[in-house]
C-alpha cells in the first residue's frame, strides 16, 4: 500500500506537544485556565485508529482526538487517509444539531492536524466495559433509540428535498476508505481466508470453517453489502455500537462517528442490538456461579427490545408530525384514504427497514467472532472452552437472522429465539 500523503504542518502529537499546541488556541486555553504548565495530558486511546487525550486544566477539562495516517491496530503497513477526521466532525456537528444531548461539544477542530478537541466526558464509561461489569443503564434504551430516530429520520428523503439529500451525499462521499474497512471487514472477510481474521482457535475452527463454505449465508452477506454499497437512505453513524458510547446512570453520549456516510439506516441500528446480543451471550463467561447473572441478562434483552420498538415508534411519530421530504409527500396524501394509504406504506417501510435491522445485526454479530477487532464481552472471558461456547452461540443465532431475516416478525421473537440457544451445546473443535 502507498503512504498517505501528509498535508503540510502535519504532526501526531504527545503529551508535550499537544499542551502547547492547546496553549496557542486562545478559547480552548481560557476554559482550561491557568498556565500550560499546570495542565495535566494523558494519551487514554484504547481503540483501533487513533490518538486520544484527556486534558486536565484548573478550571476544566477537554478531550482531544487526532487521527492517525494509520490504522492504529495494525500499524503503518495499514495506511488511512487523516480525512476521517473532517468527516468526524461533519458528523459530530450534524448529530449535534439533531439529537442535542446525546453527543459531545465541539470546541475546536484544526483539518490540517486531523484534530478535533471536544467535551471532557467525565465520570462517563464506555458502555461495554459497564455491560461486562453487569451494570445497567435503565435511561439507554430511550436515549439510543432518540438518537437513532432524530440523525436517521432527519436526514433521509423522509424529512429532505431531493437537493438536501444529495448535498448531503456529497458532503460525505469522500469518505471512501473507512467504507472499504467496513465492506471488507464485515461483508467480505470473515467468510474467506483472509489474512485479518480470527477466532478462538482451535474451538471454533469447524465453525469458522463452515461459514466459508455456507453458500447461502454468503449469498445473504452479498446481499447485504450491496445494500451498504447503494442505498444512501440516511447520514448513518457507520459505527454505532457499545464501545462507541459513552454513559453514567442517567447520560448518554454517542461518540466516534468517523465511519459517517450517506448509507443504509438499519446498518446503525442493526449495528447496536448485534452488540447487545453479542453482550447476550457473554454473560456466561461472566458469571461466578451459573445462574448468577441472570437477571442481568434478561434486562439485556428487555433493553433490546425496547431499543427497536423505542426507534420504530419515535421515527414513526416523526415521519407523521414533519413529513417534509420529497418521499411521501404531505401534498400527495391530503384525504382521508390517503392516510389510510400512508399508515400502510409507512408499515410496509418499516417492515423493511426491520429485516435489514435483522441482516445488519448479524453480520455485526459475525465479524466480531470470525474477523478483525473483536469486543471485549468475549475477549475478557477467561475459560477459552466457555468463551468458544458463548461465541459459537451467538454465531448460530446471527446464522438463523442473517439467512431468515424476513422470517422474524418482531424484535421479541429475535430475543426468544437468543434465549433458546443459550441452551445449546455445541460441538468445539
Amino acid at each position: 500500500m502507498k503512504p498517505i500523503e501528509l498535508p503540510q504542518g502535519y504532526k501526531p502529537h504527545d503529551a508535550l506537544s499537544l499542551r502547547d499546541y492547546l496553549g496557542s488556541v486562545p478559547h480552548i486555553a481560557k476554559r482550561l485556565g491557568g498556565p500550560p504548565s499546570t495542565w495535566v495530558v494523558d494519551e487514554v486511546g484504547d481503540g483501533n485508529l487513533n490518538l486520544v487525550f484527556k486534558v486536565h486544566g484548573p478550571l476544566s477539562g477537554v478531550a482531544v482526538k487526532q487521527a492517525l495516517p494509520y490504522v492504529r491496530l495494525v500499524g503503518e503497513s495499514w495506511p488511512l487517509p487523516l480525512t476521517r477526521s473532517h468527516y468526524e466532525y461533519l458528523a459530530l456537528e450534524e448529530e449535534r444539531r439533531l439529537a442535542e444531548g446525546l453527543v459531545p461539544k465541539v470546541f475546536h477542530h484544526d483539518e490540517t492536524l486531523a484534530l478535533i478537541v471536544m467535551e471532557l466526558l467525565e465520570p462517563h464509561i464506555i458502555m461495554r466495559r459497564g455491560m461486562v461489569a453487569a451494570t445497567r443503564y435503565e435511561h439507554f434504551a430511550d436515549h439510543i433509540s432518540t438518537f437513532m430516530a432524530r440523525t436517521l429520520y432527519f436526514t433521509s428523503d423522509l424529512a429532505l428535498s431531493a437537493d438536501q439529500k444529495k448535498t448531503m451525499i456529497g458532503a460525505f462521499s469522500g469518505n471512501t476508505a473507512l467504507c472499504k474497512i467496513t465492506e471488507d471487514l464485515i461483508f467480505t472477510e470473515p467468510y474467506m481466508v483472509a489474512a485479518n481474521n480470527r477466532w478462538t482457535s482451535p474451538e471454533l475452527d469447524r465453525l469458522a470453517a463452515e461459514f466459508r463454505n455456507d453458500v447461502i449465508l454468503k449469498g445473504a452477506i452479498s446481499r447485504l453489502k450491496l445494500k451498504f454499497l447503494s442505498s444512501p437512505e440516511a447520514l448513518i453513524h457507520g459505527d454505532l455500537h457499545t464501545g462507541s458510547v459513552m454513559v453514567t446512570a442517567e447520560e448518554t453520549r454517542v461518540i466516534d462517528p468517523e465511519f459517517a456516510f450517506m448509507g443504509p439506516m438499519g446498518f446503525d441500528v442493526g449495528a447496536m442490538i448485534g452488540n447487545f446480543l453479542l453482550n447476550y451471550f457473554a454473560q456466561d463467561g461472566h458469571e461466578d456461579t451459573p445462574g448468577a447473572r441472570e437477571d442481568y441478562r434478561e434486562w439485556v434483552l428487555q433493553t433490546t427490545e425496547q431499543i427497536w420498538t423505542g426507534f420504530e415508534s419515535k421515527f414513526l411519530e416523526l415521519w407523521r408530525t414533519h413529513q417534509t421530504g420529497d418521499a411521501f409527500p404531505a401534498s400527495l396524501f391530503s384525504g382521508p384514504l390517503d392516510a389510510v394509504q400512508l399508515e400502510a406504506e409507512r408499515a410496509a417501510y418499516m417492515r423493511n427497514l426491520f429485516a435489514d435491522t435483522v441482516g445488519f445485526a448479524a453480520a455485526k454479530m459475525i465479524r466480531r467472532i470470525l474477523g478483525l477487532a473483536h469486543n471485549i464481552d468475549f475477549e475478557w472471558i477467561k475459560n477459552k472452552t466457555m468463551r468458544a461456547k458463548c461465541e459459537a452461540r451467538a454465531l448460530k443465532l446471527a446464522r438463523s437472522m442473517m439467512t431468515s431475516a424476513r422470517s422474524f416478525n418482531s424484535i421479541a421473537s429475535i430475543c426468544a429465539l437468543a434465549r433458546g440457544l443459550r441452551n445449546w451445546q455445541p460441538e468445539l473443535g
